[in-house]
């Protein structure tokens, strides 16, 4: 039998010393499998459809490829709509018609616009327009659309709308007989 105290013998390991060499492996092992399902998550295999309604996603492990066959599922993405501008919206009534201006204000509230009491313009004018206050560019062009108007008719709010004043208002949007002969009246007559 060795003697283990005995000169040039070799001592055997003790567990002390094992056991962190066992530790090592098994977090590398682990750090490989996490980083194995990480990489599946992020940079998914590709998958072909199989008979029966079911993919097949192939995998690629230390050399060795496993095929998975998975379970057709249904899935429905809706995407999500824009969130209409919460400017507040004016409306004036450039065009003459009586009650344009209530009528467009109207459609824009059904729409989820955050309206204010519609006004008659200082002047009639033959385009419709909707002008908007810096940084309300998106929120015009919203309204713009809402209303079927062309990207053309958004412009920078100036003096030179036919408003005697904005107020609070960030978007303005002129009624011109173009959008007035759009807008359906809000109010029934009495009989």
């Amino acid at each position: 039998m060795d003697d283990p105290s005995a000169p040039g013998a070799q001592k055997p390991p003790s567990g002390g010393q094992r056991l962190p060499v066992d530790r090592a492996v098994i977090l590398l092992g682990l750090f490989i499998l996490a980083t194995v399902l990480l990489l599946g998550q992020i940079h998914p295999s590709s998958t072909t459809a199989a008979a029966g309604g079911s993919t097949t996603t192939p995998t690629t492990v230390a050399g060795a490829t496993t095929t998975t066959t998975h379970p057709a599922a249904t899935t429905t993405t809706t995407t999500p709509k824009a969130k209409i501008t919460n400017a507040p919206v004016l409306v004036a009534n450039a065009s003459g018609k009586a009650g344009a201006a209530a009528a467009i204000t109207s459609q824009l509230q059904v729409a989820g616009f955050n309206v204010q009491a519609p006004i008659n313009a200082t002047a009639n004018v033959s385009t419709s327009a909707v002008y908007y206050v810096a940084g309300q560019k998106a929120g015009a062009t919203q309204v713009a659309t809402a209303l079927h108007l062309p990207s053309s008719a958004v412009l920078p709010y100036t003096t030179a709308a036919p408003v005697s004043t904005i107020g609070t208002a960030e978007i303005l949007v002129v009624v011109a007989p173009d959008l007035a002969s759009t807008a359906s009246p809000t109010t029934t007559a009495a009989t």
